[in-house]
Protein backbone atom coordinates (compact mmCIF):
# COMPACT_ATOMS: atom_id res chain seq x y z
CA UNK A 1 0.00 0.00 0.00
CA UNK A 2 1.02 3.40 -0.65
CA UNK A 3 1.19 6.35 1.82
CA UNK A 4 -2.35 7.90 0.41
CA UNK A 5 -4.23 4.60 0.63
CA UNK A 6 -2.81 3.91 3.89
CA UNK A 7 -4.33 6.82 4.99
CA UNK A 8 -7.64 6.51 3.41
CA UNK A 9 -7.40 3.05 5.54
CA UNK A 10 -6.87 4.76 8.47
CA UNK A 11 -9.60 7.53 7.74
CA UNK A 12 -12.11 4.66 7.12
CA UNK A 13 -10.96 2.05 10.28
CA UNK A 14 -11.28 5.45 12.62
CA UNK A 15 -14.94 6.10 11.52
CA UNK A 16 -15.43 2.48 12.22
CA UNK A 17 -13.88 2.51 15.50
CA UNK A 18 -15.66 5.11 16.11
CA UNK A 19 -19.27 4.12 15.66
CA UNK A 20 -18.30 1.12 17.35
CA UNK A 21 -17.82 3.06 20.23
CA UNK A 22 -20.51 5.23 20.40
CA UNK A 23 -23.23 1.38 19.48
CA UNK A 24 -21.17 0.22 22.64
CA UNK A 25 -21.98 3.38 24.78
CA UNK A 26 -25.29 3.32 23.66
CA UNK A 27 -26.29 -0.15 24.01
CA UNK A 28 -24.69 0.26 27.92
CA UNK A 29 -26.73 3.06 28.37
CA UNK A 30 -29.91 1.16 26.92
CA UNK A 31 -29.50 -1.65 29.77
CA UNK A 32 -31.02 -3.73 30.57
CA UNK A 33 -32.95 -3.68 27.24
CA UNK A 34 -30.81 -5.40 24.35
CA UNK A 35 -28.32 -7.16 27.06
CA UNK A 36 -28.36 -10.20 24.86
CA UNK A 37 -26.13 -7.63 22.50
CA UNK A 38 -23.81 -7.31 24.57
CA UNK A 39 -21.00 -9.77 23.19
CA UNK A 40 -21.59 -9.15 19.65
CA UNK A 41 -21.43 -5.55 20.13
CA UNK A 42 -18.67 -5.43 22.04
CA UNK A 43 -16.60 -8.18 19.93
CA UNK A 44 -17.31 -5.85 16.92
CA UNK A 45 -15.80 -2.69 18.78
CA UNK A 46 -13.00 -4.89 19.87
CA UNK A 47 -11.95 -6.04 16.61
CA UNK A 48 -12.71 -2.38 14.90
CA UNK A 49 -10.11 -0.88 17.16
CA UNK A 50 -7.71 -4.00 16.67
CA UNK A 51 -7.66 -3.00 12.86
CA UNK A 52 -7.32 0.58 13.52
CA UNK A 53 -4.09 -0.05 16.00
CA UNK A 54 -2.91 -2.68 13.07
CA UNK A 55 -2.83 -0.09 10.48
CA UNK A 56 -1.73 2.52 12.70
CA UNK A 57 1.23 0.08 13.33
CA UNK A 58 1.69 -0.09 9.53
CA UNK A 59 1.56 3.50 8.96
CA UNK A 60 3.42 4.12 11.23
CA UNK A 61 6.45 1.36 10.28
CA UNK A 62 5.74 2.49 6.43
CA UNK A 63 6.88 6.19 7.64
CA UNK A 64 10.13 5.34 9.55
Amino acid sequence: MDADELKARLKKLNAQATQAKMDLHDLSEELPTNWEKILEVAQRCYETHAALSEARKAAAAASA
